[in-house]
């Protein structure tokens, strides 16, 4: 355990990196000013100086997809309703909602709080915009983000959990959202829910082209219905010119489709620079090594932790990690690697963070972890030893 640390470090001394050299990083103005050979003399001296002592430095873990106005977290237990379809668990979860008595930004805190402690510096959460809750769960998560600017960066989808076309004004909803401060317009199954998938992708896309806005659509509708809507998704990415600013999340068609049906949405949401998120689920995920073949982006996201959805969750994007390497058969050390990347770099890149790594230069956004390599790290839960954000020490173990 560490004991105590200084709250904005100059050096990092016999750090790890990911390739396995250890060196001595030189943190300035919350950036990374150089990264140096190790010196054994280096740590003798200083008391702005976090020792390393070989642990493994990552940049900040990436919660690509996650819903902070939904936990439970920081609420007493609730205990889990079950529900027989999408529309009858989201009608449970206004019900709990309701009862739940406690604010949405003491609950959002608790969380963002926590996925702190693990290392996770960058979030994307999804917002509810409904008829019942309008806009104020989004102004809550913008309250939460404001006071949490220091420790980590929180993107917001504004998320129309009830459908568009089926749940009347969501649509003027969704546009207000943006101009209130929402980064990106979401939507849900086009088919499945809504029942007209040109209808609402007009009123996603429209919006997004109207505000320069990104997109992050759920879709859950499986088979063939799922892979046609991902190559029309593709389609209007293409023509819009919005290839790295859509990502679809869970896309569970992609792991029940044969390999011909496969490789064509593949094909084309890799010609339109569209990414695909997981949380990892068994059996229905998307295959994630043939999906890296065709130069589509795959990263990771937690989505529920602890609410109405399920009782599960911690917020760790390491063990997320791990949940998609086991789910997904990722064996191998560079199958590993892999994982790591889909809470890092390939996660990085789909939120559009700029200045992310480990490169001269880049945000000094670092998690120190008790491991000797990146495989170990995702196979292992390593404890969190430092987290830095901007620089300055967020947490330690």
């Amino acid at each position: 355990m560490v004991s105590a640390h200084p709250t904005t470090p100059d050096r990092l001394v016999d750090a790890r990196l990911p390739d396995g050299r250890r060196v001595d990083m030189v943190l300035r103005d919350g950036r990374i000013a150089a990264v140096e050979p190790h010196r054994s003399d280096a740590d003798a001296h200083g008391d702005t100086v976090i020792r390393c002592g070989g642990a493994l430095v990552l940049p900040a873990l990436v919660e690509g997809h996650c819903h902070l106005d939904k936990t439970f977290l920081g609420a007493p237990w609730q205990p889990h309703l079950s529900a027989g379809s999408l529309r009858e668990r989201i009608a449970h979860e206004k019900v709990l909602r309701e009862q739940i008595g406690v604010p949405v930004a003491e609950r959002a805190t608790a969380l963002a709080e926590r996925m702190v402690s693990l290392g996770t510096g960058y979030a994307r959460s999804h917002v509810d915009i409904d008829p019942e809750t309008k806009l104020s769960g989004l102004h809550a998560l913008l309250e939460v983000r404001a006071a949490l600017r220091d420790r980590i960066g929180i993107q917001l989808v504004a998320f129309p959990q009830s459908g568009i076309l089926t749940a009347p004004g969501v649509a003027d909803l969704l546009d207000a959202a943006l101009a209130d401060g929402a980064d990106l317009i979401g939507g849900l199954d086009p088919a499945g829910f809504d029942a007209d998938v040109d209808g609402h992708l007009d009123v996603v896309f429209g919006l997004a082209d109207r505000h320069g806005a990104g997109i992050d659509i759920h879709l859950h509708d499986g088979g063939t219905l799922g892979t046609s809507q991902l190559r029309a998704i593709a389609d209007r990415t293409r023509a819009l010119g919005l290839g790295g600013k859509v990502t679809v999340s869970h896309a569970y068609a992609l792991g029940q489709v044969d390999g011909g049906e496969l490789d064509r949405t593949a094909a084309a949401l890799a010609t339109a620079g569209v990414a695909i998120m997981t949380n990892g689920p068994a059996g229905t995920m998307p295959p994630v090594l043939p999906l890296r073949d065709h130069g589509v982006s795959v990263f990771a996201g937690s989505d529920n932790i602890r609410d109405a959805w399920w009782p599960y969750g911690t917020g760790d994007m390491l063990e997320r990690a791990t949940i998609i390497g086991l789910n997904g058969g990722l064996m191998s050390d560079d199958d590993l690697t892999l994982a790591a990347a889909m809470i890092t770099d390939s996660a990085a890149t789909a939120l559009g963070l700029t200045d992310y790594g480990l490169h001269l230069g880049s945000r000094a956004d670092l998690v120190v972890v008790a491991a000797t390599g990146v495989p170990e790290a995702v196979a292992s839960h390593p404890e969190r030893l430092w987290v830095l954000h901007g620089g300055r020490v967020v947490a330690a173990a």
